[in-house]
């Protein structure tokens, strides 16, 4: 049973995050209170060892990376944000007055000209598989990604489908972690923020 643990942290907050639009493949830059967060997260995870440290290669999880006082060994594409096609940039109350359809969520239908969860699950599981051998190895790991990509990674390391990321909310800035209880995959901590890691 691996010993090793597979850490996520989601990208500080940007402006588009904070105002509930739809940030997939756009390259938008932390917050203020964003890079607050982020650097927050640095002391919190000093006293871990990490085997490798992968990011993805949008500024905001790069930047989020360098607060957290993290050093990437790589920048892997396959981190990238759920495509949200034509909904890239969109909020759901604006998606759901659109469409005429008061209870609409990105998770439900096929998005035009986007990724589906099982496009995004394909995408996690290579991500599981590049980083398995070093967790088998007694090495922590550490993701440094977006938000609904990181919750379908979580859904997929737990054997669900990808679309069930929907039921893990992941804040900005916010830490999670993975592991097992005996050879069961499980979430030993999920969304911590920096104000709940120092507690």
């Amino acid at each position: 049973m691996p010993t090793a643990q597979l850490y996520l942290l989601r990208h500080g907050e940007t402006e588009w995050s904070k105002s509930g639009r739809h940030t997939g493949r756009t390259d938008i830059p932390l917050t203020p209170d964003g890079r607050r967060r982020a650097a927050q997260v640095a002391p919190l995870l000093t006293a871990v060892t990490f085997g490798l440290v992968l990011c993805s290669p949008l500024s905001r999880a790069r930047d989020t990376a360098e607060l957290a006082g993290l050093t990437p060994d790589g920048f892997d594409d396959e981190l990238l944000e759920w495509d949200y096609g034509v909904y890239e940039g969109r909020t759901t109350t604006d998606i759901r007055a659109e469409r005429n359809d008061p209870d609409w969520v990105i998770w439900d239908d096929p998005i035009p000209q986007g990724e589906r969860p099982d496009d995004v699950g394909v995408r996690a599981s290579a991500v599981l598989a590049r980083v398995r051998p070093v967790i088998e190895g007694g090495r922590n790991v550490m993701l440094v990604a977006h938000g609904h990509f990181l919750r379908m990674l979580t859904a997929t390391y737990l054997g669900l489908p990808p679309v069930d990321g929907r039921m893990f909310a992941l804040d900005a800035g916010g830490v999670s972690v993975l592991g097992h209880e005996r050879t069961q995959p499980v979430i030993t901590g999920w969304n911590i923020s920096p104000d709940g890691l120092a507690d």
